[in-house]
């Protein structure tokens, strides 16, 4: 396991999450439902965030294909990058279960925490290198004001190398996570490993 972080409220510890609402029970579940978890995520079935939102099955099922399109399909950004501009998104919109989640996946896939710490410290001067640091910025345009970004940000990126079909993986995965962290922040409550031993 990685070295454990714990900044400004925000942590790359696994993290539960509890509804605010009823989740659908599995005993209870349509047909239809049991079919949208299976294919949603590994863990739907033992999530109380997808365990809610198959109240919708369809409007989930379009979510996760939407999402694991955007987040996990080969070519333009890498998938390290990715969850690294979806991180600095959560913590910038305060979503402590997100930040928790993809901070971990950055960590997995390129195997340091680096950058991690300074997202969770300052997001607004994070970055180990200058096309990390362009990443950032950027992502925090998109996500505090959208109508602001202009032709000068788009050149900022491609100054540190950022190719134009990576540019458009980083606007759907900014982008994705306006929705994302909204659900998160206004269904229910990131649960920290010591809250749930104590309880």
């Amino acid at each position: 396991m990685s070295e454990v972080i714990r900044s400004h409220g925000f942590t790359n510890e696994t993290l539960d999450w509890a509804a605010w609402l009823d989740v659908v029970e599995l005993d209870r579940a349509t047909p239809e439902q049991i079919a949208v978890l299976e294919e949603s995520h590994p863990k739907a079935k033992v999530s109380d965030y997808y365990l809610f939102l198959v109240h919708q099955p369809e409007i989930l099922r379009q979510r996760s294909a939407a999402f694991n399109a955007i987040m996990y399909a080969p070519g333009g950004m890498s998938r390290a990058e990715r969850e690294l501009s979806t991180t600095v998104v959560s913590r910038i919109n305060g979503c402590v279960y997100c930040a928790s989640v993809h901070a971990q996946r950055f960590e997995q896939l390129a195997k340091r925490n680096d950058v991690i710490r300074q997202v969770f410290d300052e997001p607004r001067t994070a970055g180990t290198n200058t096309r990390e640091q362009a990443i950032a910025k950027f992502s925090i345009v998109l996500t505090e004001n959208p109508g602001d970004v202009s032709p000068d940000q788009l050149r900022a990126l491609r100054d540190v190398g950022v190719t134009d079909a990576e540019i458009l993986d980083l606007i759907h995965s900014i982008a994705i996570f306006a929705w994302a962290n909204r659900l998160m922040l206004n269904l229910g409550e990131p649960v920290f490993p010591d809250a749930a031993a104590s309880a």
